[in-house]
């Protein structure tokens, strides 16, 4: 299984993590995609009616987010970041009261604790459960089991209103969930990372160009540097017998490879196989039995109006958060996107209803948005944008698999964080690791990886 190129199925941030990091390393690799573009769900596009190109939802990295930025590195485009200098977020509530929440120049996670007691939209009795529960997000005190995040919080005597104002959206922004129906256990793991030692952990940084220029088109092109390829539009079909990889089969072409990193979802991990052996039951049975939750972005083009800030948050509504893209990604229109997480309600409306539903709520909020006339407006919809996190959900499975040459990358895979792009790069290059480390070669440049 040692010798050849490294087939790499599914062309995503796990996916392109992995074969980016086996290509540094010497390593030749084919990455085969089944969609029509890299990216997997992650990707960008043309709006038809503006001509601009798009994502398929705005995507956030944090500053924690060290194995990502890691991976922009490699392949040239982390300088494609827009990066505040400080952590510093406007906030419009239900009641269309403006507060904000600004991070002082403080170590973490004093500086958050800091932020959360000097923001007006809090009251003392809000401020005071804050501070009581500062030893548990270090992680002093145990997680109860199967315990939800709503039953955590309310353990810790975190008041209703933080709960609205501050711990849903950051959890529905993490964790894709509302606090009722998402893990303790998995929030816990972001915001250790987020309020942890790291000054810089909490920052928010938004790409400052399409999610393609960012890193499918950088990592593809690091890719051909080293000898390695990319080929879309190309289903690929892991082919196994006696326990062994034997290769792929993409329509009716013929990739013999001993070694392959499946970096599908969860929800195509059953179809990825021919005949998949006894050995890997168990693991296509819990992946097919990942629940799902949706993502909902609703993208609006105003004639003349744009935010004052390049984002704003909404807790309390259905739609948590507006980017203002021209201050992200340029270009003379302006154009918003208005971001439903966890938005199983949203996303069963019409897209009429949905955008109705988008005006609504940014009309309430910035009421001088009603003085600006929509030019065009869309819908997008991720219905599977991530995996489940509810308590009692089947175990991820590992990289590594009993089936010699197969190695498994994607958000979903356990590495200890929830469905979060972080994950997905974590995952790809573990996978690297793990091929590299059964690899004799001598002359490979081993990077570093976690």
């Amino acid at each position: 299984m040692n010798q050849g190129p490294v087939v790499v199925v599914g062309g995503g941030f796990a996916g392109l993590a992995a074969a980016t990091a086996l290509a540094e390393a010497g390593v030749p690799v084919h990455v085969f995609e089944a969609r029509p573009t890299l990216g997997g769900r992650a990707n960008a596009f043309r709006d038809p009616a503006t001509g601009d190109r798009i994502d398929n939802g705005q995507h956030v990295i944090a500053g924690c987010y060290t194995e990502t930025l890691a991976f922009l590195e490699r392949v040239g485009s982390a300088r494609l970041l827009h990066r505040p200098s400080t952590l510093r977020i406007p906030m419009v509530d239900e009641r269309g009261r403006r507060t904000e929440l600004s991070l002082p120049p403080l170590p973490a996670p004093v500086n958050m604790l800091a932020a959360i007691l000097a923001w007006d939209a809090l009251s003392a009795s809000d401020r005071w459960s804050m501070l009581r529960i500062g030893r548990a997000l270090g992680g002093g005190r145990p997680i109860l089991a199967g315990e939800t995040v709503r039953q955590w919080l309310v353990r810790h005597h975190q008041t209703p209103r933080l709960c609205c104002l501050f711990w849903e959206p950051l959890a529905l922004a993490a964790l894709n969930q509302s606090i009722d129906d998402a893990s303790a256990e998995m929030f816990l793991a972001v915001t250790s990372r987020m309020f942890g030692p790291d000054t810089d952990a909490s920052a928010i940084l938004v790409p400052a160009v399409p999610l393609d220029d960012l890193y499918t088109i950088p990592a593809r092109r690091f890719l051909e540097r080293r000898a390695g390829t990319t080929t879309t539009h190309a289903k690929a079909a892991i082919v196994i017998a006696d326990d062994r990889v034997q290769g792929v089969r993409v329509g009716e072409s013929w990739t013999p490879a001993s070694t392959v990193v499946c970096a599908v979802p969860w929800f195509a991990l059953s179809d990825v196989f021919v005949a998949p052996p006894e050995t890997l039951a168990s693991t296509v049975r819990n992946a097919t039995a990942l629940g799902s939750a949706p993502i909902v972005t609703v993208n609006l083009w105003f004639d003349d109006f744009r935010l004052d800030d390049a984002m704003v948050g909404l807790p309390g509504r259905q739609f948590q958060w507006i980017f203002d893209r021209g201050r992200f990604v340029g270009g003379g229109q302006s154009h918003l996107s208005l971001v439903s997480s966890g938005a199983k309600a949203i996303c069963s409306l019409s897209n009429a209803a949905a955008i109705d539903t988008a005006l609504e709520e940014i009309h309430a909020a910035l009421p001088a948005a009603r003085r600006s006339t929509v030019r065009h407006a869309s819908v997008i919809r991720e219905r599977r944008a991530t995996f489940s996190l509810k308590p009692g959900s089947p175990p991820r499975p590992g990289t590594t698999t009993a089936v010699t040459g197969l190695f498994l990358a994607g958000d979903w895979i356990e590495t200890g964080l929830p469905a979060t792009i972080e994950s997905a790069v974590l995952s790809g290059h573990r996978a690297a690791a793990a091929v590299l480390e059964q690899r004799p070669e001598r002359h490979l440049q081993r990077p570093s990886l976690s």
